[in-house]
This record gives C-alpha cells, structure tokens and sequence, in this order.
C-alpha cells in the first residue's frame, strides 16, 4: 500500500509513519508534506495514493484547500487536534477522523475501516443487475400511514411527519403541527418503510424526517447532538459509531 502523510508537525509525522510501518510493514511512505502548496505541487504529478494521513491544521491554511487545487481519490484519513471540521472532512473522502495526540490503536482502528471499504468495492466489481433494477423501480418510500385516534380512523402523510419515536414501549408519530399519533408496527418495520434517503435512525428510540434538522452540533465523546425544528421529548444524540454514516446521509441531497 502506497501512502502520503500530509503534517506540518515533523515529530508528528515521523511518530505516525512509525506507527504505520509498525502496523502495515509493507506498506510505503511514498512522500511527507507539510504544506497546502507542497502537497497541492505533488499530488498533481504523481499518481494518487492508496491512502492519504492528513492533518487539517497545516501551516499555510487548512487542508481543505487541497481539494480546490487538485483531484484527490484517493481514501483520506483525517488527524487533527480540533473536532469542529468533522463535518467537512467527510465531505473530502474522508474514511476516518481521528484525534490527537493518536494512538496506536487509532490508527489500527483507521486501517480497518480502509480494509472494510476496500473489501466492499472489490466485491461490488460485477453488479447484480436484476437486484439493481429492484431497487431502481422500489417505491421512494410509505407515503402515509393509517392511525386511529379519537375513536376514528385517518391517514397521515409521510411528508407531514417530523419524527417517530418510542413512547411508553409504543411506536410514535410526531408531526410537524406537533400532533402525535400512536402506531402498531415497530420502529423497526417503519424504518424499512420509509425513504432512507429522507429518514434517518439516529438511535434506538428515533427516526427523524431530514427537513426536521435543525442543526447539529459536537457533544462530549465525540458523539453528534441532533436539534429539530420542534423540541423532542429527549436529547438527540449520535454515537460516534453512528456519526459517519449520518453526516453521509445529510451530505447526500
């Protein structure tokens, strides 16, 4: 595996091309750079790595310049001493974020999720046509939902429906008009009925509509609050399992 550390801290890199070499001996630091205006200068005339280590914080700006300057395929995993630019980085081919002063573990951690995508695409070589084509003439999602409330019957409109969640061990409905409305399936059962490109299982308790957001903000151990347009009966928050896939999931409009 070829590789490019991008770090303007020099003890840094070097700590962090050891670690490499001690986790993945036959791998190959095929360049360090420590600059926006060096690492722009060398990617645009070699070929692309396997993998990019890059810190954010470089001394003439932010790596995110880079991306501006020149193509990059390669899968980038970001290291930096700051958490607010997560958002950001998965934006850019970003596979991990991982905080300093990193550990060995960290890394290994990182090389794990690189094996997992790379594993993935090798697999997904030949596609499955007919599972394709499946998927391409699958509803966009349930459009509404019957409930029964007040001793009658009515339909709710998907699109009309904040969030569901779990209150007293039962399914939820919460609208935008905050009217709620009890249902029998489970949270499960409604998670595969919806749009997954406009609901999101943030946790065990909540599936939420992405015109509910709000805003998202940084929480301690490194997990995601999830604010809504309308207040939730509990704070939303995402584990940092659970943070890549739901910052994909709101970049993908």
């Amino acid at each position: 595996m070829n590789i490019i550390i991008i770090e303007d801290e020099l003890r840094t890199a070097k700590s962090l091309e050891n670690i490499i070499l001690s986790i993945r001996p036959d791998s190959k630091i095929i360049g360090q750079y420590q600059s926006i205006e060096g690492s722009v200068k060398a990617l645009s005339q070699q070929d692309q790595p396997d993998l990019i280590f890059m810190d954010i914080q470089l001394a003439d700006g932010l790596c995110f310049e880079i991306f501006k300057q020149v193509k990059i395929s390669s899968p980038v995993v970001f290291c930096t001493a700051f958490d607010e630019y997560s958002l950001e980085a998965f934006k850019r081919n970003g596979v991990d974020y991982v905080l300093k002063p990193f550990s060995k573990d960290d890394i290994q951690s990182a090389f794990k999720k690189v094996d997992g995508l790379q594993n993935f695409f090798q697999q997904k070589i030949v596609p499955d046509i007919g599972n394709l084509l499946a998927k391409l003439s699958s509803p966009a999602g349930k459009e509404s939902f019957l409930v029964f409330k007040s001793q009658k019957y009515t339909t709710v409109k998907t699109e009309n429906i904040a969030f569901f969640y779990i209150h007293n061990d039962s399914s939820t409905i919460m609208c935008f008009d905050q009217q709620e409305f009890v249902l029998n399936q489970s949270l499960d059962q409604i998670t595969a009925l919806v749009s997954a490109k406009q609901f999101f299982r943030v946790n065990r308790q909540y599936l939420v509509n992405f015109k509910a957001i709000k805003e998202i903000e940084h929480y301690f151990l490194r997990k995601l609050f999830v604010r809504l347009v309308i207040e939730t009966p509990d704070k939303l928050l995402i584990n940092k399992e659970k943070t890549p896939a739901f910052l994909l999931w709101m970049e993908d409009r």
